[in-house]
């Protein structure tokens, strides 16, 4: 299969918010900046795009200008080991401008949309007991950042 790149259109920012997405990630890098020429577009030497990795998946963010936004129609897994990861990706992306949703969901300073998800949820969401199954949703839907603990708690419950 070939190699997909995720390809985010941003106003102006591209570079900030490659170095921002790289400050929050572990092993992640700036891979390449394409800046413009004596032909444009803008300015010579403004950013055009920022390729980059963040653990491993590339990504490239251009400067597009003002035309398109993002919206919650696509959004980013973060998919977390513990809650101390789910605790420092909230943290770091709905921060200093981001804004919180509901059900692990969230906007970053950017506009762009990530759900912060622990690694048990979907065994909790999937268990064949249809009692724990719903007492889970029940408590995910209350939820901003999820607790994994209490999410747990739930599904036990009687």
């Amino acid at each position: 299969m070939p190699q997909i790149t995720p390809f985010l259109w941003f106003d102006t920012q591209a570079e900030e918010a490659a170095n921002f997405y790289v400050s929050v990630f572990n092993n992640s890098k700036i891979v390449q900046i394409t800046r413009s020429g004596d032909a444009g577009p803008g300015p010579k030497g403004s950013v055009i795009t920022v390729a980059f990795d963040l653990d491993g998946q590339r990504f490239t963010a251009l400067n597009g200008g003002s035309r398109f936004k993002f919206n919650e129609s696509t959004s980013f897994v973060v998919h977390c080991k513990s809650q101390q990861d789910v605790d420092k990706y909230w943290a770091a992306l709905s921060g200093n401008g981001g804004q919180e949703s509901m059900c692990g969901w969230l906007k970053d300073k950017y506009g762009l949309s990530w759900q912060i998800v622990p690694d048990e949820l979907p065994q909790l969401l999937n268990d064949p007991d249809p009692g724990r199954k719903g007492r889970t949703m029940q408590a995910l839907m209350k939820m901003r950042k999820l607790d994994i603990a209490t999410l747990k708690n739930a599904a036990i419950a009687d």
